[in-house]
């Protein structure tokens, strides 16, 4: 279930703090995201409608935390721009992480306008690959001293179904669009984040808007990695993707959904070879960050970040 608490402005280190929800300032910004504590059980993974999507097996996971909102652009171009970096230093840290930010691999800027028109201010950042997002979640780490990461394809869809067994993360599938930017009510394009209703846990837009990034690969599931699962990618396609996103229509919204990344999604990208940080041809895809309870090794939080190409 989802512990709820008065939300504070900074997390120090994990062992060392009350497991609540709280607010990640950004150094060198007034820029802050918020954050919900997840407590760890067992669910039920997966479904019957799809066969990627079979066996569902139980699976229990450990306590972590993930962010209320989809990254936004407002946060997202910080980690491009590069231009806060100076200031890591300068607010206070806790011990989870010990990296310098300039040892952090920054992502080239896109040759076209990423947004593609649709907004930026509030939006939802897009276009980004797996890797990309996972530098990210190591320059927000560096930055603020806390271990951030990608969720596992486990973790997002506990989070999503938030204590329910139904398709949604609630009963009446007729109310949808009360929770959701999908194909039926997006004016073909994102939206901000927020602006629907959140799920029982608090979390907002898990349902459509734009579809995120997991550290998953794509395959079957494995009825036997039933604690704290990943699924290693071993090469670049294809990767899960979570969600569905505001050009999808209802049923790839399901909380049991998966999507797997596709060389296509660079289909327009002129560079030989195509950026390894860019997809030309995904304007669906973002992501949202999680922190687990336990802050795993340096050589693990390299694992984590190091993963995707």
């Amino acid at each position: 279930m989802l512990t709820l608490s008065v939300l504070f402005l900074f997390s120090p280190s994990s062992q060392e703090t009350a497991f609540d929800d709280y607010k990640q300032s950004i150094p060198g910004t007034n820029l802050t995201i918020e954050i919900i504590a997840i407590d760890g059980g067992t669910f039920e993974m997966g479904s019957t409608l799809e066969t990627n999507e079979s066996p569902v097996h139980s699976v229990r996971l450990s306590p972590f935390w993930m962010a209320k909102h989809e990254t936004t652009w407002n946060l997202y171009r910080l980690y491009m721009e590069r231009s806060i970096d100076e200031k890591q230093d300068s607010s206070p840290r806790s011990n989870e992480v010990e990296l310098k930010v300039d040892a952090v691999s920054r992502a080239t800027t896109p040759y076209v306008d990423m947004s593609f028109g649709m907004g930026t201010d509030g939006y939802p950042a897009i276009g980004m690959t797996q890797l990309a997002a996972s530098k990210f979640c190591e320059w927000l780490s560096a930055m603020t001293g806390n271990f951030y990461r990608l969720p596992t394809e486990a973790e997002w869809e506990y989070a999503a179904r938030a204590g329910t067994n139904t398709a949604y993360s609630f009963d009446n599938s007729a109310n949808l669009t009360d929770y959701a930017w999908y194909k039926d009510n997006s004016d073909e394009a994102y939206h901000q984040v927020g602006l629907k209703k959140p799920n029982p846990w608090g979390l907002y837009d898990m349902h459509g808007n734009v579809a995120e990034w997991t550290l998953d690969k794509q395959e079957p599931y494995s009825p036997t990695d039933l604690e704290d699962p990943w699924q290693v990618p071993t090469k670049t396609y294809p990767r899960v993707v979570r969600g569905g996103s505001w050009q999808d229509g209802a049923s790839q919204l399901r909380s049991a959904a998966r999507k797997g990344s596709d060389k296509a999604w660079k289909k327009r990208d002129p560079q030989i070879p195509k950026s390894k940080w860019w997809h030309t041809d995904a304007p669906f895809v973002g992501f949202r960050i999680v922190r687990p309870l336990k802050t795993p090794t340096e050589a693990e939080q390299k694992k984590y970040w190091g993963s995707a190409e």
